[in-house]
Parts: structure tokens; sequence; C-alpha cells
């Protein structure tokens, strides 16, 4: 499964994740190595039959000893407020990604159980299917047209929620091409072990065919469309929409259900 994690980063984003695991890694070994080590050679030293040790039962002070018991872990907590303050920063989810490049538009409505994938400049959507341009940032905008559910697509970035009449937002890019997976990690019911779907990154040319063959074969999806899609059921391959009714999502985001019947 290391292959489908943050291990395989796939993005800029998910890359400086690994880095920073690695320095929290890094430190823990720091921390507990001395532990794992010292624990044996103080028992060991310590034996009951060791008779040669020197024993000083009016010893109660040292400097050298309280230096080592404090200043080290101070300068740890010191060290990991710095590392983390700045990653807490640069990995904020809704900070652009620096490019030459617009950022390609997406908006993610969560259902039950699955994802739509509206594509507002293109005039496309999807279902399970997320396809981007490889070295492009994406800028995805996030809604749940029920419940709260969390998107979260490891090899590429962290994850964020999404809520019924609130909008989050996600920045991510492939460095790469490939297929990504991409989940809810949110328990919204029986169907949540099926709401799963594929991030597919392609070069630039591939992306523009592929833009080509959804107009072209796909279907327009409508309001009776969206309505239909809303119910709960599991689609168990992706689907593709020509076109969709002029701002859905935002009359999505406006219309949340209310959820407290």
């Amino acid at each position: 499964m290391l292959k489908l994690g943050v291990a395989n980063h796939a993005g800029p984003v998910a890359d400086s994740q690994w880095h920073l695991y690695l320095i929290v890694g890094a430190v823990l070994l720091f921390v507990a190595g001395p532990v794992l080590i010292l624990t044996p050679i103080m028992a060991w030293h310590y034996r009951l039959s060791n008779k040669d040790s020197a024993f000083k039962p009016k010893w109660d002070f040292s400097w050298p000893l309280e230096a080592l018991i404090w200043l080290p872990p101070a300068g740890i907590v010191i060290a990991l407020a710095v590392v983390l303050w700045t990653y807490t920063h640069d990995l904020d989810p809704y900070r652009p990604i620096a490019s030459a490049e617009p950022p390609l538009e997406v908006q993610a409505v969560a259902l039950d159980w699955k994802w739509l994938f509206i594509y507002p400049a293109e005039g496309i959507a999807t279902v399970n299917e997320l396809d981007i341009p490889v070295g492009r940032p994406v800028h995805i905008s996030l809604t749940s047209g029920t419940v709260m559910q969390s998107l979260m697509v490891p090899q590429l970035a962290g994850q964020i929620y999404a809520m019924a009449g609130m909008k989050t937002q996600l920045n991510l890019a492939a460095s790469r091409s490939g297929i990504f997976h991409g989940q809810n990690t949110q328990f919204n019911g029986r169907g949540f072990q099926d709401q799963k779907f594929d991030v597919i990154a392609r070069t630039a040319p591939d992306y523009r065919r592929w833009l080509a063959q959804v107009r072209a074969r796909g279907v327009p999806l409508d309001a009776d469309g969206y309505a239909r899609l809303s119910n709960r059921s599991v689609v168990r391959r992706p689907l593709f929409f020509s076109s969709t009714p002029p701002g859905l999502f935002t009359h999505i985001l406006q219309h949340a259900p209310d959820m407290t019947r």
C-alpha cells in the first residue's frame, strides 16, 4: 500500500508532506533512540550483582545532568515549533501553487456515495473520475450535497472536508502522468467503502483530447439528471457529462439540504 500513499508522492504538495514526515521521523528517532539504548545499559549497570560501582547516598544535584535533562528537550521543542510553523503555512490547502500557468478550476460536490466533479470553464462534468493536466495547478472548490465528507488523494495532497452550505478549497498539482487513487475518508453510511475515484494526470495534448471526447460522447447533465444523481447509490464506473446547468455548483451550495430533520 506504500505505492498508493504519500511515500510515492506525485506532486509538489505531497512531496512537501513527505519531507515533513521525514523530519518528524528523524526527530522521533533522536528522542526515542537514547531511551531505547540507555534503558538496557542502565538496567545492566545497576544490576544486583554489580558490587564495584560507586555508591553515593548523599548525592542530590548535578549541573551537567540537569543541563542534559532540560536543554535537549527544549531545543527539540523549539526546532519542531519552527518546522511546523513553516510547513503549516506552506501546506495550507487554501494556498495557491506558484506556477506560470493559471490553475484549472474544478468544483467538487460530495454525494452519497459518489463524487461529482464540475469543470466550469470547460462546461463538462464527471462522476468518480478527476482528469487533470500534468504540471498545471488545480484549484478545487468543494461542497456537499448531503452530509459532511472528506476528499483525499494521498499521492497529490492531504484531505479537506466538504460540508453542505459551505465552500472549502484544495490546491494540488501532478508532476507526472499516472492514475492516483482518491476517496472519501469521512464515514457517511453503508456505501462509504465504495466512494472512491481516480485522479488521472494526463499530458497537455492527451488532456485536450480527453476534453474533446467528453464533449462528443458524454450526455448532458440537467436538473433532473442531477436529482437522480444525488440519490443514494454507488456508481460502479465513471460517468461523463458533455454539459452542465449554468451555476450548478452555486445552486447546490445555496440550497444545502437540512440534515437536522
